[in-house]
């Protein structure tokens, strides 16, 4: 694990949540997020004043990204924006990146869905979760560019989702918004390390996401220095691909 030390003093940005991956010509930085979290909002905020990537990557399908770049704009320009947590506090901090929408659904996504269904002879039950699990990911997905294009023509700002609410808040100090968070994930991995989801249609959507990021961060680099802000349980499945392709090319 490659420690992320691009800011000093600052409690929210340690090991756990950011990950950095030289490369030969260009630099991938990992950055795990809790959605809305006030810890990942600040952490993508400080990282991303330190560093000025080529590329800026967000765990939003494509159809989405239009909807949070219109939160980014939207409000005070001195504070986070109200809307799309860290999401749009990175488009906010990177205004010069290029930024580019790496979640499913798309097409890359579709194609290595069907090919693992098939030549794992799944059942239809499961077959049928799986096919379920996509048409409300594209439902929302086409909510999301409806809304950006609502926006966009009128002086509405659209809200598709509420924001999360938690036990802490942007006036706490960072050192407050760390601990805060670090509970939070390890109640969460907790609960979910307790779940047996092998072979469940929900592990072939998730890892075929993971799948299809990594490939996607891959060819990213070549494009320049790329920060990616991902959820924070694809952060290991992510660093631990990456840096092995890394070597391998």
């Amino acid at each position: 694990m490659a420690d992320c030390h691009v800011v000093v003093d600052d409690p929210r940005i340690t090991g756990q949540f950011c990950r950095r991956l030289p490369g030969v010509s260009a630099e991938l930085t990992l950055l795990g997020v809790v959605h809305d979290h006030p810890a990942s909002i600040g952490r993508v905020e400080r990282v991303l004043e330190s560093i000025a990537p080529d590329v800026l990557a967000l765990e939003l399908p494509p159809a989405a990204l239009p909807l949070y770049q219109a939160y980014a704009r939207d409000g005070d320009s001195d504070e986070s924006p109200r809307f799309g947590g860290e999401m749009s506090a990175a488009i906010r901090t990177a205004p010069d990146a290029d930024v580019v929408g790496i979640d499913a659904p798309n097409w890359s996504f579709l194609r290595r869905l069907i090919t693992r269904l098939v030549a794992d002879r799944v059942p239809p039950s499961t077959a049928r979760r799986v096919v379920s699990s996509l048409g409300g990911a594209t439902r929302e997905a086409l909510t999301y560019r409806i809304a950006a294009t609502l926006t966009h023509a009128t002086s509405t700002t659209v809200v598709c989702d509420d924001p999360i609410e938690y036990d802490c808040s942007h006036d706490d100090s960072p050192a407050e918004q760390a601990a805060h968070e670090r509970a939070h994930v390890a109640t969460v991995q907790a609960l979910l390390g307790s779940v047996d989801t092998d072979g469940t249609a929900l592990a072939y959507r998730d890892e075929t996401r993971e799948r299809c990021m990594i490939e996607r961060l891959e060819s990213l680099r070549a494009r320049g220095d790329v920060v990616a802000v991902v959820g924070i349980d694809h952060l290991g499945a992510l660093e631990s691909a990456l840096r092995v392709e890394g070597l391998e090319s």
